[in-house]
């Protein structure tokens, strides 16, 4: 085909040349009427070629304009196309072709992607750097972020201040663990920054790591190995005191009875004071073997239950004792099938422990509540204990999770360490949001469950 194309062009060239060389000739030698024989010839090649060319740049043109418009489905007709035109038209459909699969991959890539952005639960974010106008964010995000969508970075100077400062000064490569605040809530975030470029445009891509759950895990880590080598460095030490104080005790009573009248005295105060010792020796070993339970929380007895029986059971255990005390417990359940796969017994042990601190909040209210209550957001179901009790200031709020720190009189200081131990063996946490005078709310969070029907309700 391109042999018969080119011999046809040089056929073409050929004849206009003979043509101007006859033409050129009678013009010199004044031949003016045999003019008239190889000026047509001129003419009607030269509007062949022209001809010729105008067709091959109009379907470059168009071509060009598919191109432009990114419209690789286009394809060109080489059935009943002139062969030099055929040869055109038929490259112009292999490239077409190689683009669309170019577009194809592109796309399958692009899907590919925005599906694990959506996946994964780390919030993602991209913004222009010199506009800081929002190119991507995926869903965890949004979550996160509890917001719907985000234009512009510089929007959420005004949503959260101390975070849009962390953002706009986090270098590229670097990593910063930020503090995100809705209403009362604070979540720790760790920032990690990278930065790229595509169409001389440069982009900064963050990503958003909740790591609230990490950080209390391994704090309560360390508390649990910092108990494990008290408990066993004062039994260690206390327990052959107390033995040997008990020893003395008997010895020395044993020799009271043979003793002269004057030595009674003397044996009297020393028998006190191994008395002394003996008690203090026996109560701090029962301070350790208490606080060795913070160690001893087995693997949890995973079960399907419905929340409104949880709910029941812990109504029916804690109402009457509540309502001597002037205090109302409610009831909030809006989907009585909501259902929850977790170790009820512990779980209960867990909201027991909240409602009881709860009533110590609201002692000094005069309207005392406690609410108790249950949903299911997004794909966590939350669990809530809630009081219209005094509230906690900041510095106690950051405390309050540590082992043996408590702010009650008679208080163990390990009952919402435990708890915390108690979800986190679970794969949930166990968040406060207190604020003074206002109330205080504990929130035990869990993945949640497909529902199902209820067996029944309370009342």
């Amino acid at each position: 085909m391109n042999t018969r194309i080119n011999l046809k062009i040089i056929t073409g060239i050929l004849i206009l040349f003979l043509a101007l060389l006859a033409a050129s000739y009678l013009f010199l030698t004044k031949r003016y009427p045999w003019l008239l024989i190889p000026l047509p010839v001129i003419l009607i090649q030269t509007i062949h070629l022209i001809r010729q060319q105008q067709k091959i740049y109009i379907e470059l043109g168009e071509f060009m304009e598919a191109v432009k418009y990114r419209d690789f489905s286009r394809r060109f007709n080489t059935n009943n196309a002139p062969p030099e035109i055929r040869t055109l038209r038929k490259g112009f459909n292999e490239i077409n072709g190689a683009f669309r699969n170019i577009s194809k991959e592109k796309e399958t890539q692009y899907q590919y992607l925005q599906r694990i952005m959506e996946m994964v639960n780390t919030g993602i974010l991209s913004y222009n750097a010199e506009t800081l106008e929002v190119q991507w964010i995926n869903d965890s995000l949004r979550q996160l972020l509890h917001i719907p969508y985000l234009k512009t970075v510089a929007s959420l100077e005004k949503r959260n201040r101390p975070l849009y400062n962390d953002l706009t000064t986090l270098k590229p490569g670097d990593s910063k663990i930020s503090t995100f605040h809705s209403g009362l809530e604070s979540t720790k975030i760790l920032l990690s920054a990278t930065a790229f470029k595509t169409e001389g445009k440069s982009y900064i891509l963050i990503g958003f790591h909740n790591i609230n759950s990490a950080v209390n895990e391994t704090e309560s880590e360390a508390w649990r190995k910092l108990l494990r080598v008290m408990t066993h460095e004062i039994m260690n030490s206390v327990a052959p005191i107390s033995s040997l104080a008990d020893t003395l005790q008997h010895r020395i009573k044993d020799h009271q009875a043979g003793s002269p009248v004057h030595q009674q005295s003397t044996l009297n105060d020393i028998n006190v004071g191994i008395h002394t010792i003996k008690k203090r020796s026996d109560s701090l070993l029962r301070f350790a073997e208490t606080y060795r339970s913070l160690n001893k929380i087995t693997a949890p007895d995973m079960k399907t239950f419905f929340v409104c029986d949880l709910f029941e059971n812990i109504f029916n255990l804690m109402e009457p004792g509540l309502k001597q005390k002037d205090i109302a417990l409610e009831i909030l359940l809006k989907d009585p099938g909501l259902q929850l796969e977790a170790d009820s017994a512990l779980i209960e042990q867990v909201l027991i422990n909240l409602i009881v601190n709860a009533v110590e909040a609201v002692k000094d209210r005069d309207t005392k509540t406690i609410i108790l209550s249950g949903e299911l957001s997004g794909d966590k179901i939350l669990l809530r204990v809630a009081d219209n009790g005094k509230g906690m200031a900041a510095d106690i709020l950051d405390k309050i999770f540590i082992p043996f720190f408590t702010t009650k009189k008679n208080g163990s200081g390990i009952g919402l360490s435990l708890g915390r131990q108690i979800l986190q063996a679970h794969h949930g946490a166990l968040q406060v949001v207190s604020e003074e005078e206002k109330g205080t709310v504990f929130t035990l969070q869990f993945q949640a469950l497909h529902r199902n029907e209820a067996p029944g309700s309370f009342s």
